[in-house]
């Protein structure tokens, strides 16, 4: 669907949002690490496959069907690919060093990102769980806040 996945202002999103595909394997460990290390539980998570997540997709240019990327919604900025990890880590120091990726040209960035997001499930496999673990309960938004 898009082609810029440059962050872009999106004011009226709700904050602390993170928008992932829910049967990705590498997505719901990445959503795991957040919720181990976000003790002030600022984020949320939306699966992309829930009713609020494909609304969420289809305003952020994202295809529900083959989600390309995740997104981060923080501070009226909709972030994706390696942006959105960096706007999720920065909060936490010893995370701090993974700025360094939106220091990466945007090409080489991306291409990186791409690669895995290509292959994610054939190298970390799906997963067809929609309940959320207890450390989720309440965290995981499936319908519009």
């Amino acid at each position: 669907m898009r082609e810029d996945w440059r962050p872009r202002p999106l004011p009226e999103a709700p904050d602390g949002l993170i928008l992932y595909d829910g049967v990705c394997v590498l997505c719901s460990a990445f959503v795991r690490f957040v919720v181990a290390r976000d003790r002030g539980a600022r984020w949320r998570f939306v699966p992309v496959q829930s009713p609020y997540g494909r609304a969420l997709a289809a305003r952020l240019g994202i295809d529900p069907e083959h989600p390309q990327t995740v997104a981060a919604l923080r501070d009226g900025t909709a972030y994706f690919k390696l942006d959105a990890a960096a706007a999720v880590l920065r909060d936490w120091p010893a995370w701090a060093w993974t700025r360094f990726l939106t220091r990466l040209p945007r090409p080489l960035a991306e291409w990186l990102y791409d690669r895995i997001a290509r292959n994610r499930y054939r190298l970390f496999g799906r997963t067809a769980c929609t309940v959320p673990p207890p450390q989720l309960a309440g965290r995981v938004l499936t319908e519009a806040p």
